[in-house]
């Protein structure tokens, strides 16, 4: 056994014994998501390195204390890629940028999800270390592995809750040919009308982003679409949807950064010091959703399935209400204040029976309730 490995299995074997909380973290570059942290440390970014990666065969297994970059880097040099397009939140020291491992128990996506799939689309098997320290593989290394229920991917946004990943098996995807990004001036109502029409035609659709631009005179409403693809698909669809509505193609030297900073939330949108005193909400709602009747600063991404918006923590209410009757839900992604204190609630409620099989997975993965302790929400 690997002494990074048994620096894991140790603690957690001590802490479960004397039923005392772990905070299993990385890098914490997505500490202010959920509950703060509680407990003792864990710190996994010892475990680190890739540990097979087949391009032939798409598939990469690494270790989850590696760095989300390191990993990048090594796609990018096979002209492969995540194509789920993880965000890479910067942690305390301004420096690094997340874990392969917080990446799946994050469970978070960018710009390219509603198209191409979320993390959980492309985790083929896990390796963890459950509240009894037992080292347990599931999964594998191809997509039909799974007899029975498929615990890799039950793992994929549960916030370690469950237990610490040390491996994980990816699928990935080569970098498409080519790419190109059009942008039209229409009000939020006409751009999801629109990105409905297009989705039902064979347009390679990748990203869509509707935003009002308050730093531009007359705070224009802009609709950005990101196509991806074959050059004939692309140069093809380009052509059909600048002759469906007026708009413009963005040079790929200006879009491109721009995606990445959507991705990652630097959007001048995403600026807490422009939104004083109120919280990033993220709403995710069915694509078809109409317009909400919100007073508050809106940036609609993934073809109008998730929905950002500055607003105070008091509107919680409100906001779980109007994203309820819209067939979705609320939750607060980054509090008010950096410290978060007595925000609680972050996450929509769970109803009875979702509640129950949370609880009795809780029971299984780790009886004693050492891991992440109330990091979703108090009783997990």
């Amino acid at each position: 056994m690997p002494a990074a490995l048994k620096n894991l299995i140790d603690p957690i074997r001590a802490a479960a014994a004397a039923q005392a909380p772990l905070c299993i973290r990385g890098h914490g570059s997505k500490d202010f998501y959920g509950e703060p942290p509680q407990g003792e440390r864990l710190d996994t970014t010892a475990y680190t390195g890739l540990v097979s990666y087949e391009p032939s065969e798409l598939v990469v297994t690494v270790r989850a204390g590696t760095p989300l970059a390191e990993l990048e880097a090594a796609l990018a040099e096979k002209g492969q890629c995540l194509a789920f397009e993880p965000p890479r939140f910067t942690a305390s020291d301004g420096v690094r940028q997340g874990t392969c491992g917080g990446m799946v128990a994050a469970g978070l996506s960018g710009p390219a999800r509603a198209s191409v799939g979320g993390v959980r689309d492309f985790v083929l098997g896990v390796q963890l270390i459950n509240g009894r320290g037992e080292h347990l593989t599931f999964g594998g290394q191809v997509m039909k592995n799974v007899a029975g229920y498929d615990v890799s991917r039950l793992l994929v946004g549960s916030l370690g809750i469950l237990g610490v990943l040390t491996e994980v098996s990816l699928k990935v995807l080569p970098v498409p040919p080519a790419e190109a990004t059009l942008v039209f001036q229409l009000g939020q109502d006409r751009a999801l009308a629109q990105l409905h029409r297009w989705g039902a035609e064979p347009l390679p659709l990748n990203a869509s982003c509707w935003v009002r631009d308050d730093t531009a005179r007359g705070t224009p409403e802009l609709l950005f679409v990101r196509l991806r693809g074959a050059s004939a698909a692309v140069e093809s669809a380009c052509r059909k949807m600048l002759q469906d509505l007026p708009g413009t193609r963005m040079d790929n030297t200006q879009a491109g950064p721009d995606w990445t900073a959507c991705r990652d939330q630097h959007l001048p949108f995403f600026d807490p010091a422009a939104h004083p005193d109120t919280a990033l909400w993220r709403l995710s709602l069915p694509p078809t959703a109409p317009v909400l009747d919100l007073p508050w600063p809106q940036l609609v991404e993934w073809h109008g399935g998730q929905r950002w918006l500055w607003a105070p923590e008091s509107a919680r209410v409100q906001l779980r209400q109007t994203a309820h009757d819209a067939g979705g839900s609320a939750t607060l992604f980054r509090p008010a204040h950096a410290d978060g204190a007595g925000t609680g609630n972050r996450f929509a409620a769970l109803k009875p029976p979702i509640n129950d099989i949370h609880q009795r997975l809780k029971a299984e993965f780790d009886p004693a309730g050492i891991f992440n302790r109330g990091r979703m929400y108090p009783h997990l």
